[in-house]
């Protein structure tokens, strides 16, 4: 697919200088650097300030939420102004937390740390994905995506003991067995159905009414991705799928996935859905799909801006998926 990698979080082209994350010494000048700055990370949220554009807050690492904290931080890579880091501060225990608004779909709460501008608000990052640049996009995917890698691994998988990062948070190593432990990264399959003019949507349980998007799953050992497309439709949709294309990718840390975005074509129209999968299947014309692009359509949304869901069905829209 041309211009494949215009896809939200698709990257930026960010100098990551990995040579430079088992180096102490260059790290320790890195962070000593004048020019070195900070994106900051509360339980999953970026700081992002908002403004006229919104962006992903930038910290000095001299600022005093951080220094104490320097030898935890993630070093994302060298940009134009010098090293970039990330600092998670999620046992900061903010006032008025209301818990059941968090585990939402989509959480929309803020919270705005005393000790920084009121402009600067952690915000969940799918509700403001969109919004960010490029860069601020790969760097704040990367972040996330290796904090919640660092929360869910942090006992060695090996003896069981408790592991330490290390590689500039690249990597967590276990001081009993001297076992190594690399960022996980889980790959899924995200598929584009079509049968004549329709494309086939499905929705899980407990989406916002209306939701529909396009069938995903997880790719198992020892699978092609063509082959996962073709299980995981059969699996949830009863449909059997034949030729099969590779499309575009997208890193999409929540919490720990590649998506794949696949194109495949029908071979049969009556749907049996797994009700343990998905909630329901249907078949959607494409002027169907483009009332709701466009707005008009009052039992289907589209699939949210910034997903790949979303990048690939508006191509197809509009014939552009070659």
């Amino acid at each position: 697919m041309k211009n494949a990698e215009a896809v939200t979080f698709g990257g930026s082209g960010l100098e990551r200088a990995a040579h430079l994350r088992g180096d102490a010494e260059a790290l320790k000048a890195l962070r000593a650097d004048p020019n070195a700055q900070a994106i900051v990370f509360w339980r999953g949220k970026p700081l992002i300030r908002r403004g006229d554009w919104d962006a992903l807050a930038r910290l000095p690492m001299s600022h005093a939420l951080l220094v104490p904290r320097a030898e935890q931080s993630v070093f994302l890579g060298i940009e134009d102004h010098g090293p970039t880091f990330a600092h998670d501060l999620s046992d900061w225990e903010p006032d008025n937390v209301d818990p059941s608004a968090m585990n939402t779909f989509l959480d929309p709460t803020e919270q705005q740390h005393p000790d920084l501008p009121e402009t600067d608000v952690f915000a969940e990052l799918r509700a403001n994905m969109t919004r960010l640049t490029p860069r601020d996009a790969e760097l704040a995917v990367s972040a996330r995506a290796l904090y919640s890698w660092h929360d869910s691994h942090q006992f060695c998988s090996k003896c069981g003991a408790k592991s330490v990062m290390s590689m500039a948070g690249w990597q967590r190593d276990c001081t009993t067995c001297d076992g190594k432990h690399f960022p996980r990264t889980d790959p899924v399959v995200i598929m584009l159905i079509t049968h004549g003019n329709s494309v086939l949507m499905g929705r899980s349980p407990g989406w916002p009414e209306g939701m529909y998007s396009l069938l995903a799953g997880f790719v198992e050992p020892g699978e092609t991705l063509e082959a996962a497309v073709r299980r995981e439709v059969f699996e949830e949709s009863g449909i059997k799928v034949g030729h099969v294309d590779y499309l575009a990718s997208q890193p999409w840390p929540f919490p720990n996935s590649l998506m794949f975005g696949c194109r495949g074509e029908a071979l049969n129209t009556d749907i049996t859905i797994d009700p343990v999968e998905i909630e329901d299947a249907i078949w959607v014309t494409r002027e169907d799909m483009m009332l709701s692009f466009a707005g008009e359509n009052t039992k289907i949304l589209s699939a949210r801006k910034g997903a790949i869901a979303h990048f690939i069905l508006e191509r197809w829209l509009s014939d552009r998926l070659d």
